[in-house]
């Protein structure tokens, strides 16, 4: 099965290169592809947060991986590759909630976004507190370590 994928949105932004830590002030303008009519943003500044898809183009699609280390790190165990976010993954699908900050015609300005400076935007989803977990995350202790840094 193929599936192909057109970008609805392109990311603007100040960061040019995939670092891991340091993404809390980085403010990103979304501007939509220009197939995309304008009118596909309305109403979406009555929502606090977004969920963005977006496809990691400048990731080595040869360096994929299934299994190894969080970010190389010794001190974390080995984890497959869907118990992290690493972007060296099948189809470099990443996905991050943000903050919606402005609406002004075909671009939302957002906060929180990981995506580097002309990312392709695949998707773009209000967040419903309806489809938001239920009960208390779970997650290793490793995981608070590697994201001390990020935000």
């Amino acid at each position: 099965m193929k599936i192909e994928l057109n970008p609805v949105a392109f990311v603007g932004n100040s960061r040019q290169v995939a670092i891991d830590d340091d993404w809390g002030n980085i403010i990103s303008e979304i501007t939509l592809e220009e197939n995309i009519p304008t009118e596909a943003f309305d109403g979406i500044e009555a929502f606090s947060h977004l969920e963005i898809v977006f496809f990691f183009d400048q990731a080595d699609e040869h360096n994929m991986v299934y299994s190894g280390r969080p970010r190389g790190n010794p001190d974390y165990p080995v984890m497959g590759i869907f118990g992290q976010r690493k972007k060296d993954r099948p189809n470099r699908i990443g996905l991050c909630t943000v903050e919606l900050l402005a609406h002004n015609g075909r671009t939302i300005k957002v906060k929180e976004l990981d995506a580097i400076n002309g990312t392709p935007v695949l998707d773009i989803k209000p967040v419903f507190r309806e489809f938001q977990t239920k009960g208390a995350i779970r997650q290793p202790e490793w995981v608070g370590d590697l994201m001390k840094n990020y935000w």
